[in-house]
């Protein structure tokens, strides 16, 4: 992929009517809330809001928190805390054995169909690419990938 990211991007559905496509809206696109994972974890929320005044003009607004500014201190690395807390005897972020056996009894039969299905193979892109061109084929009509 072009950038090194994990997000999560809810779109939510369009506003149904008209009124807000009016002269003088600006970009005028669905909200959206987006959860970032990695590498600088936060929340943030792009929402149309209505320009001052008089005329029905709508333009995008962002509103972000992002942890690590917010609370001015570095995070430990994710093995960094791993190792702490198995050192303590802290379990908390540890994966009991019921969670796994359950989260194999899903990806087994993934494996095992991938393995078997010899049609439609693991699709390969180039390294700093969008991913594989396969994947537009996903999407419904009208839809797109969020931009990374």
């Amino acid at each position: 992929m072009p950038r090194k990211l994990t997000e999560i991007a809810v779109t939510l559905k369009p506003v149904p009517h008209l009124a807000l496509r009016s002269e003088g809206s600006i970009g005028v696109q669905p909200n959206q809330i987006i959860l970032t994972v990695q590498p600088d974890e936060g929340v943030s929320v792009s929402i149309g809001a209505k320009i001052p005044g008089s005329q029905m003009r709508i333009r995008p607004v962002f509103m972000e928190f992002h942890y690590g500014t917010s609370f001015m201190s570095q995070s430990p690395e994710a093995y960094e805390r791993l190792i702490l807390d198995a050192m303590r005897g802290d379990a908390t972020l540890f994966t009991r054995n019921d969670e796994i056996e359950a989260l194999w009894g899903i990806i087994d039969p993934i494996l095992t169909a991938w393995h078997e299905d010899r049609h439609s193979p693991i699709r390969e892109y180039p390294a700093g690419s969008a991913g594989p061109s396969a994947a537009e084929s996903l999407l419904g009509p009208g839809q797109k990938w969020r931009r990374l």
